[in-house]
């Protein structure tokens, strides 16, 4: 297996953590709305990860991952507001919450990785003081 579809396979099991965490959520109002904002942003990461490896350029790749970051830190976000209303609590949920902490920073690196190889050298590009009569 390639370290491509490792990351995939875990932003897939991170997905369906998600949707085992928010069918334990109240049926409150705020649970409901939770639920909606989790449920999309926690599994379109994995989506979108699978569409960045089939990426037409180098920069369709970085700007799918840049996706997958910006989806990842919602659902961080949605999680801790979780549990700072004690909505859950348990081991299930913070080992969920954990590893949203770590997917948000493998991503992080990943994206600064994409967007380095992305820029064009100085040695690739004419030197902006070249005179071109």
């Amino acid at each position: 297996m390639t370290r491509a579809s490792d990351l995939e396979d875990r932003l897939v099991r991170f997905g369906a953590s998600i949707c085992r965490c928010i069918n334990r959520l109240p049926r409150s109002k705020i649970g409901v709305h939770i639920e909606n904002q989790l449920l999309r942003s926690a599994t379109s990461p994995a989506a979108n990860y699978a569409e960045a490896q089939a990426g037409e350029s180098h920069r369709d790749f970085a700007h799918k991952l840049k996706l997958c970051l910006k989806e990842l830190r919602e659902s961080l976000v949605w999680l801790k507001l979780i549990e700072e209303l004690n909505l859950l609590r348990d081991e299930r949920f913070q080992k969920t919450l954990t590893e949203a902490d770590e997917l948000v920073a493998l991503f992080v690196v990943s994206v600064r990785t994409a967007e380095r190889r992305e820029k064009p050298t100085l040695t690739n590009q004419q030197s902006p003081t070249t005179n071109h009569l």
